[in-house]
């Protein structure tokens, strides 16, 4: 599959088909990590729900705590 991942053409195996499978493979599950496809906002408890389609636009930005 062929995903714009923050404005990067990146491709991804077969196995990966909703955004809590785009997380696994970028090794940020579990993470606190905002993540928007064509411009909205998914919602974290439906990642697993929201299934990508190839050349979707994809942001994912993770939280990043400092002092």
């Amino acid at each position: 599959m062929r995903l714009l991942l923050n404005g990067e053409p990146r491709e991804f195996p077969e196995d990966v088909r909703n955004v809590a499978d785009l997380l696994e493979s970028l090794n940020l599950a579990g993470k606190f990590v905002a993540v928007e496809v064509n411009r909205e906002l998914i919602p974290r408890a439906r990642y697993a729900e929201h299934f990508l389609r190839d050349g979707d636009q994809v942001e994912a930005v993770t939280f990043v705590g400092g002092g």
